[in-house]
């Protein structure tokens, strides 16, 4: 065990980051830009360190999460579409309901699954790339 790794404050604060982007799906994703600021801010002092990676990780984690929930909210757009016809613009809203908590959802998972595995990583203190 490296004790000096263990006892480094950029540890815990990689840790608190992890946690952030976990809750942050119960908070409209405001604590995930929080803590993507902070990666940002702080990635200059984790620079050569084992947790240059997970800051790598994380901020790659965020933009996707990101990309997939703009990609979840599209269909929407298509109901300025169906005018004034009620059946179209049901069905449409359906469909579009129906893949946007599809996307969300599978979005959701895949965050906590990396963040943990993010976490587990740091814990057995290894970089997230070889």
């Amino acid at each position: 065990m490296n004790y000096s790794i263990d006892k480094d404050s950029n540890r815990t604060l990689t840790l608190i980051l992890y946690v952030l982007y976990i809750i942050a799906i119960f908070s409209g994703g405001l604590l995930a830009v929080i803590a993507l600021i902070i990666n940002y801010v702080k990635r200059s002092d984790v620079r050569g360190s084992i947790f240059e990676s997970h800051f790598t990780w994380q901020i790659s984690t965020f933009w996707w999460y990101l990309f997939w929930n703009i990609i979840a909210f599209i269909p929407f757009f298509f109901l300025f579409f169906t005018g004034e016809n009620t059946d179209l613009f049901a069905g449409v809203a359906l469909i579009a309901t129906t893949f946007c908590l599809g996307v969300i959802g599978i979005s959701w998972i895949w965050i906590v699954y990396r963040a943990i595995k993010g976490i587990i990583r740091l814990n057995d203190n290894e970089p997230m790339y070889q």
